[in-house]
């Protein structure tokens, strides 16, 4: 038995957060059935993989579902998916790959030695599962996804198991030397992400971080990515290294129903890698359907909540046998319909095939005009051309179909060559190719060059790069000349009449490692663009302005609303004179889901006092955003009551006029400053201007000079802040804000920061949803945290993050599993869970002279017990360890 500290040195400080999760813990709904969590670290070949199983129902069998997460993640970021794969009747099981999160060993980058063994041995876990249904003995029902790391695992453990039933791989690849190392170009800055990530994972101090760099990567990707990043230049065993560990190596032992899912924004796995698995897979007979999103590495729309639904329906065909579950279309891709104004992303339309068409179908060609050009690589490449910036984009490979990106060519660096101006409108899908002649002047006779094609405006000035995509190619033996056949990127675009096309060929680009000894290089293009067309897309119709359908339709509803209204104000419950001054009383409010048979919220009640701002916290479904809405008077509940200043909230209540509110989001007219945009919408009130109080809003969200710009040109930060000004006009007594910071970076997450605080500092009363909890932690006086529809605490933030109930405890080494479950399961103690620093032990009914009695018989290696004041623990305890 070993005793750390004295018994009365620690019982001094009970304090701290609250309860923490158990190994077993409801995590969905309320409503029956819930979804349990059960989390394990199993030991695979000396290597403790840190797992989290998901059930939920009765005790029939059901197929399973293996989770992969991204590169430089862990579990923790699939469990959303995971919990709703498990209300849709799946045993999931999640797990951090080697060197990643919790668990240890190092990254292989999905080795079938290690990373794609764990997988087996995580089906023969399955296999023995209760709850997990049998194809035979030893065979579980099961099915495999992920995005990025996680996709590709999804394929390689079809290809080396054939246990494996069905899988959806997202924004992944084939062949990962191709990615990584296209036409022998050397992709030097996604590679170094790669591995600053498992640099950084590795962490220091950790088991496995090493001085080198390389983290928790194993020695021979270090030495490889070592070798290629100084010598600029793939040799054939790191190609060969890679290749092996691709899931193009087992490509013809994937017979398994197969939902790809690539990115259109994405210039590490591009459209090209998915078109490999497509044509690999449907050779060997697999039903294959394609799904082109919006969005992917380079940011954008990943369509996550669509794709997943796309996913679960999969599996519903394929794992569950279920024939009348409707898969989609053989081939989808997501195009852009126009621009949201209230934070500048694409909005979107689909385009579908009852076939998947590959990169070459239907093919239109466009003469090239321009001699032979000759430019310079530059010594030290620098400065290099621009295309995509993984991380900087934001998402503006998603827009460039409406005249946004960012891409530039510096004079003397490359060579262009122009179509004629297109009389008709021309949709591009698919890979173009062209024919060109490259001579150099290097010493070894090659050239590295990259390949693109823009859209260029009728003004001939104005161009735009699709997808921000570039094709790299090397180009051996060129000193007396060489022809090759340039394979540019595959897109999906529209070129509008009046534009044109542009082939650029420059000698360098940021992404790219170019040859650093300087040289001259000339271009001559020998053939036509061809331009594939794929004619046999449906595309759904381009929504119409809002005004050509919206004023009729505007006219009905607010007739009918005001109607409505009438009548029920009529009926509407008197005032309350003791509330008056309350800014914001809920009482039993409840609301169903369509349908009737579930709850949003259930029963929930708290009340909001003049100059608080209020974080409403809880994790996804909980039900935050539908109390905001029954708080605007948008919907209606079921049961309870909402009352503002004394007066019930109902669609139409006078009341709403002292609430401003940000909770579905503005619609700016982009082409309008944002002062007009903030002067016509009070218009549209119907109040008089000098209510609004416009100079004041606009002080408050501090937007400056930038007032007098188009909306079109603002950033996310600036978009958002307008929406705030927006709400803030005629200066409401109550303001609601829902995830106000979503899309901004840490300084326009400050800046919205102090503008609550600002807002509320003169005298009024601000509630606001965020995920963020630091900053619900910085900026909020008061707290309401829920958690499947129900009222989990409220309270001063410092009360909920000091509440005494829960201590942490800390320890001089690790404890297991089974120790951490027989703490929890002590009297007079409501759970343990780990914690930075140790565990997180809350009270039920006991106290800390006990408990610290209980944990020395216990033989726990404590050395305190001490405060622990963050919120995110205080929240994670509160809900069960969800996140936010």
């Amino acid at each position: 038995m070993r005793l750390r500290l004295p018994r009365w040195a620690a019982v001094t400080a009970v304090l701290a957060v609250l309860a923490g999760a158990g190994t077993w813990t409801a995590v969905a709904s309320d409503e029956p059935p819930p979804v349990h969590r059960a989390d394990k670290a199993l030991d695979i070949d000396g290597v403790r993989l840190d797992t989290s199983y998901f059930t939920s129902g009765g005790d029939g069998r059901r197929p399973a579902v293996l989770l992969g997460h991204g590169f430089g993640g862990s579990k923790n970021d699939v469990r959303a998916q995971a919990e709703q794969l498990a209300r849709d009747g799946y045993a999931v099981l999640t797990w951090s790959a080697r060197g990643f999160g919790d668990s240890t060993g190092e990254i292989g980058l999905n080795d079938p030695d290690h990373e794609v063994a764990d997988v087996r041995k995580l089906i023969d876990w399955l296999a023995d599962r209760p709850e997990v249904l049998l194809d035979k003995a030893g065979d579980p029902r099961v099915g495999v996804t992920g995005a990025s790391y996680g996709g590709a695992i999804s394929l390689l453990a079809a290809g080396h198991d054939p246990r494996v039933d069905a899988i959806a791989p997202q924004i992944t690849y084939w062949n990962l030397a191709a990615a990584l190392f296209p036409n022998g170009v050397f992709k030097k800055l996604w590679a170094g992400i790669f591995f600053s990530a498992g640099d950084q994972r590795g962490g220091a101090g950790k088991a496995g971080a090493k001085a080198d760099g390389c983290g928790r990567f194993t020695a021979e990707l270090c030495s490889l990515y070592q070798r290629v990043a100084v010598g600029g230049k793939p040799d054939a065993a790191a190609r060969a290294l890679l290749e092996a560990r691709s899931p193009s190596a087992v490509g013809a032992d994937i017979k398994v129903p197969a939902l790809i899912v690539q990115g259109q924004s994405d210039s590490l796995f591009t459209l090209a890698q998915s078109d490999a698995m497509a044509r690999t897979l449907t050779a060997n007979g697999a039903p294959v359907a394609v799904d082109w999103i919006a969005g992917g590495h380079d940011g954008g729309d990943r369509e996550t909540e669509r794709v997943e639904r796309r996913i679960s329906t999969w599996f519903d065909r394929w794992l569950k046998r279920d024939t009348s579950a409707d898969t989609g279309p053989a081939f989808r891709v997501s195009r852009t319909g126009g621009v949201d104004s209230t934070d500048g992303q694409a909005t979107l339309r689909a385009a579908t095939a009852d076939r998947y068409p590959g990169l070459t179908a239907a093919t239109e060609t466009f003469a090239l005009a321009g001699p032979p050009q000759t430019f310079a690589n530059p010594a030290g490449a620098a400065p290099p051309a621009i295309s995509a910036v993984p991380g900087l984009g934001g998402g503006l490979s998603g827009l460039s179909s409406l005249g946004v990106g960012l891409s530039l060519d510096f004079p003397g660096q490359h060579a262009r060559f122009d179509a004629k101006p297109q009389t008709g409108a021309v949709r591009i899908t698919g890979t173009p190719t062209v024919r060109v002649k490259v001579t150099s002047t290097a010493a070894d006779g090659s050239a590295v060059l990259f390949a693109k094609v823009y859209d260029v405006g009728p003004d001939g000035r104005q161009q735009v790069l699709p997808s921000q995509l570039v094709t790299p190619v090397r180009v051996e033996d060129a000193k007396a000349g060489r022809s090759v056949t340039l394979t540019l990127p595959a897109i999906d675009h529209e070129v509008e009449a009046g534009h044109r096309l542009r082939l650029v060929l420059a000698a360098t680009d940021l992404g790219y490692a170019s040859p650093t000894v300087p040289a001259g290089y000339t271009v001559a293009v020998e053939g036509p663009l061809t331009v594939p067309t794929a004619p046999g897309l449906d595309t759904q119709a381009a929504a119409l302005p809002w005004w050509v359908w919206g004023l009729p339709l505007l006219g009905l509803a607010v007739a009918a609303a005001l109607l409505l209204t009438a009548r029920r104000r009529t009926t509407a419950p008197a005032p309350d004179p003791e509330l008056t001054s309350v800014p914001l009383q809920i009482t039993g409010l409840s609301k169903k889901y369509a349908g009737g048979d579930r709850y949003s919220v259930k029963d929930l009640s708290f009340r909001v006092e003049q100059g608080q701002v209020l974080g409403l916290l809880g994790p996804n479904g909980a039900g935050k955003t539908t109390t905001l809405r029954m708080l605007m008077g948008l919907i209606r509940p079921d049961e309870g009551e909402i009352r503002v200043f004394g007066q019930a909230i109902r669609p139409g209540a006078p009341v709403l006029s002292r609430v401003g509110s940000f909770v579905e989001g503005a619609g700016f007219l982009p082409h309008l400053s944002g002062r007009e945009n903030l002067e016509l919408y009070w218009k549209a009130t119907g109040r008089p201007a000098e209510d609004a109080h416009v100079d004041d809003a606009l002080r408050i969200a501090n937007l400056g000079s930038a007032l007098e710009r188009a909306v079109r040109t603002y950033s996310q930060g600036m978009r958002q802040r307008l929406a705030i000004a927006q709400a803030m006009l005629g200066l409401p007594d109550l303001l609601i804000l829902d995830e106000p910071t979503n899309g901004l970076d840490p300084p326009q997450i400050r800046e919205m920061r102090e503008v609550m605080i600002r807002y509320a500092a003169e005298g009024r009363t601000v509630i606001v949803s965020s995920h963020l909890l630091a900053e619900v932690e910085q900026s909020c006086t008061h707290l309401v945290v829920m958690d499947r529809g129900q009222l989990v605490q409220a309270g001063p933030v410092a009360e909920i993050t000091g509440s005494g109930d829960t201590l942490l405890v800390t320890l001089d080494g690790d404890v297991d599993d089974p120790l951490v479950e027989k703490i929890g399961a002590l009297p007079g103690v409501g759970s343990a869970a780990r914690a930075d620093g140790g565990l997180l032990v809350r009270l039920d009914g006991g106290d800390a002279t006990a408990l610290i009695g209980d944990l020395v018989r216990l033989d726990v290696p404590l050395t305190g017990v001490g405060p622990h004041r963050r919120l995110e623990d205080a929240f994670l305890t509160l809900i069960g360890g969800g996140a936010a």
